[in-house]
């Protein structure tokens, strides 16, 4: 019976692959990667001739019996494009299949861009969430920072190239004008890690179209900095958010009013003038 290693694998620099990392791959039965062409590449390089299959969103359920089958002969590599596998790639179901199965799996701990990203932003490192590629719609994304617009931890996001004006807009809309750190093809030639407010990024990065990987690292809320009066677009989603948990109107007026600096009138105006309720408090 073999065990499934998460092997992680450089993202961008090839000097950073470890020792154990390169033998691992070597000496496993097969290799399921996120893409064959891209970790072929890396074995090139390497001179690692292990059998490759692929395993991505769009096959991973018809996949998972043949690596399960591949395991119970021999151990197995999982590794993404770049990174660590089980990270915004189909890595999940495969260990949690292994698991159910009675397999052992054990990580091979590399480079990870989130966390890359973290240490060298300049902001809290203690305490974080890593929230993965903000949703693609703008309204979705807007809701989505709501829900976790509060938070005291450290927040980290991936984009786009073609989102990210988009991205930082909707983050100074609904957060404010945090301190934000931006990291961009991290460990290649090109790397660049940008500090400042969500504002001043907005405008660097809006002078030329952005490239490249971008991680965005975002200041919690500062529980002991005093809450400004929020935006009309940030109420309405918070009051959205509020709803579809079911919270009574007139409470979650009071409980939003005590938050940002609105009256409970003006709150429960808003509720009525958006077409979500009917009636007076």
């Amino acid at each position: 019976m073999g065990t499934l290693y998460l092997v992680a694998t450089p993202i961008g620099n090839l000097d950073d692959i470890s020792p154990r990392a390169v033998r691992t791959l070597r000496e496993a039965r097969l290799i399921a990667a996120e893409d064959t062409r891209v970790t072929r590449k890396l074995l090139t390089h390497f001179d690692i001739h292990t059998p490759l299959t692929s395993y991505y969103e769009h096959n991973k359920l018809s996949k998972l019996q043949a690596i399960l089958d591949a395991l119970a002969e021999d151990d197995v590599a999982l590794v993404s494009d770049a990174g660590t596998p089980g990270l915004n790639d189909p890595g999940y179901e495969l260990v949690r299949a292994a698991l159910e199965a009675g397999y052992n799996v054990s990580p091979v701990p590399g480079p990870s861009a989130p966390v890359a990203a973290l240490t060298a932003s300049g902001l809290p490192t203690d305490s974080f969430l890593y929230l993965g590629y903000l949703p693609r719609k703008a309204s979705e994304r807007r809701e989505f920072v709501g829900r976790i617009s509060n938070s005291p931890h450290t927040l980290i996001f991936l984009e786009t190239p073609h989102r990210l004006l988009a991205a930082l807009a909707d983050l100074e809309a609904i957060l404010g004008d945090r301190q934000i750190a931006i990291a961009r093809e991290l460990t290649k030639i090109h790397e660049e890690i940008w500090r400042g407010t969500i504002r001043a990024a907005r405008e660097y990065f809006g002078k030329y179209e952005p490239r490249g990987e971008f991680t965005l690292v975002v200041d919690g809320r500062r529980m002991t900095e005093e809450v400004g009066r929020w935006t009309e677009e940030k109420m309405v989603i918070a009051i959205k958010i509020g709803l579809k948990l079911g919270e009574a109107p007139s409470v979650l007026a009071k409980q939003l009013a005590e938050e940002s600096g609105w009256n409970r009138r003006e709150v429960y105006n808003l509720i009525i003038a958006e077409g979500l309720l009917g009636g007076s408090p």
